[in-house]
């Protein structure tokens, strides 16, 4: 009886308010259901829904312990930070040519090339082969006439509503209770008290704010029982009350702005743009095409070129990331040019320009260069690696000392302000920082070794800490328990899920596995 009357409140099967069952087979037959099939997932939700709620229920939060969390998450401290930059030890680095040639042995596969490719094409422009269109009056009124629904602006309306939310598994008293508060306040509405001032006051929705305003929008944009309404109202009537998946609605029609449709005139030069670059990319792959034929005719690009007196376009060795520019970096192109082989020949390749036929001349395959061709690179490369070795063990030195005098002192140290724990950055200290530094028990006042940040190193020192002066107010103190409790109620479910599986027996059927 429960999953029946669930079902008969699921707005998907409802037809003018009411439950209908014809539709509820057609709904459920249209995604392969049977109502045997849906009502037992219906159960067997509803089992795993109250176990959830059961094994939640053991979950406690005393004022004690949410005092804990509240005086843990409000504790602040105030920090002093230096950063070593291993970009400052770069040029301390020295280079030696037979270390430096260990070290490429070691990286060289990260300096392999790209491949890259040589290849010959034909392009087909549609810009060039726009030139020879010329579109009548009478073609751009027929065109104009068959998509006249494109230029087309439905109507519109403004609208206002209040929402007062229900969940769609609340039981008949919640809704039933929300329905009495929503008919109260929309018996003020209707008594011509103001609509806006009314949404800022009891709307639930995230327009309440704004006076529930929504603005103006097209039919079929709002879920069904909200549009049906808004497109029966006239300017200034207020609905009934209106239920929907979100809860219930009290809407105010503010104006309407009618269908526009753009005249001829009006699109008139838009439209012949349109159909003039539509017929010349159509002329221009109609010209590919006849290449296309003719280069098989001929046997190869160059010898069609050579037929016909077209010059063939051959570019230098490019690879995937650095095309040799106009159409040959298109994605289009460099896509097939790459899919190709030496000496194939492509099919036709729509491009933003028009359409191109390209031939692959020549394939360089990926090598590891020698040394000599990419030293620059390598000693640039070599110098940042080296260069953070170099940090750390300054950082390593700096910290040892600072430990030793009990104070983090010296040129670059900065003193911050007071920060809160979880806050993820604060006054150029990273967030890592931050949170290692409220890991370290009360007395600690320095991290144990440095911590590393991307390639540089930060030591600091806990300068003080104390609790955040500011009192929680009651709300707050409602969020954070209800927080607290819904992570008690997930850890007791993740612990009795294990508990279950660690109890499970589980046997195998190796006749099934053979």
């Amino acid at each position: 009886e429960a999953i029946q009357h669930q079902i008969e409140k699921m707005a998907a099967f409802q037809k003018d308010g009411h439950f209908d069952l014809d539709r509820y087979k057609k709904i459920l037959a249209r995604n392969r259901l049977t109502p045997t099939s849906f009502e037992s997932s219906l159960r067997s939700d509803a089992l795993t829904k109250r176990v959830v709620q059961a094994v939640g229920s053991f979950a406690v939060l005393p004022e004690s312990e949410l005092d804990m969390w509240i005086a843990f998450a409000d504790e602040e401290i105030r920090l002093a930070v230096k950063e070593v930059k291993s970009a400052d030890f770069e040029d301390k680095v020295e280079i030696k040519d037979a270390e430096l040639a260990a070290w490429y042995e070691q990286h060289k596969q990260a300096y392999t090339t790209e491949p890259k490719i040589r290849v010959q094409y034909l392009l087909f422009d549609a810009d060039k082969a726009g030139k020879q269109v010329q579109v009548s009056d009478d073609e751009l009124k027929a065109r104009y006439e068959k998509e006249k629904d494109n230029y087309r602006t439905p109507e519109q309306r403004h609208a206002r509503h209040i929402l007062l939310k229900v969940d769609q598994q609340a039981d008949e008293k919640t809704v039933a209770a929300k329905k009495k508060e929503a008919q109260k306040i929309l018996a003020l509405a209707r008594a011509g008290k103001d609509f806006a001032a009314l949404a800022k006051k009891y709307s639930e929705g995230p327009t309440g704010k704004n006076g529930g305003d929504l603005g103006f929008f097209p039919r079929g944009r709002m879920v069904q029982s909200f549009d049906k309404a808004v497109f029966s109202l006239h300017p200034g009537e207020i609905s009934g009350l209106v239920r929907s998946p979100f809860g219930f609605h009290i809407i105010k029609l503010e104006d309407i702005r009618p269908a526009v449709t753009r005249s001829f005139a009006d699109v008139k030069n838009e439209l012949a743009e349109k159909v003039k670059k539509e017929e010349a990319r159509a002329l221009a792959f109609k010209e590919a095409s006849a290449a296309y034929e003719g280069i098989m005719k001929a046997g190869s690009l160059e010898k069609y070129g050579r037929q016909k007196g077209r010059k063939i376009v051959q570019t230098d060795f490019f690879s995937r990331s650095h095309p040799s520019g106009g159409v040959v970096s298109d994605p289009a192109f460099v896509k097939e040019a790459f899919s190709l082989g030496k000496g194939e020949l492509s099919s036709l390749v729509e491009v933003n320009k028009g359409y191109a036929i390209l031939f692959v001349q020549d394939v360089k395959p990926p090598v590891v260069p020698p040394l000599a061709d990419v030293r620059k690179r390598v000693v640039s490369d070599y110098r940042k690696e080296k260069a953070v070795v170099l940090a750390q063990k300054e950082a390593d030195k700096m910290l040892a000392q600072a430990k030793k005098e009990a104070k983090l002192s010296g040129e670059g140290v900065h003193q911050t302000d007071f920060i809160q724990r979880g806050t993820p950055r604060a006054e150029n200290v990273p967030g890592e920082i931050i949170k290692d530094a409220f890991s370290l028990s009360p007395k600690v006042m320095f991290p144990e070794h440095p911590l590393k940040v991307v390639d540089n190193y930060y030591i600091y020192q806990i300068m003080e800490r104390r609790q955040n002066s500011k009192a929680v107010d009651a709300k707050t103190r409602k969020q954070l328990r209800k927080q607290l409790l819904a992570d008690q109620q997930t850890r007791l479910l993740m612990d009795w899920l294990a508990d279950l599986q660690k109890k499970a027996k589980i046997w195998t059927n190796d006749t099934i596995l053979k």
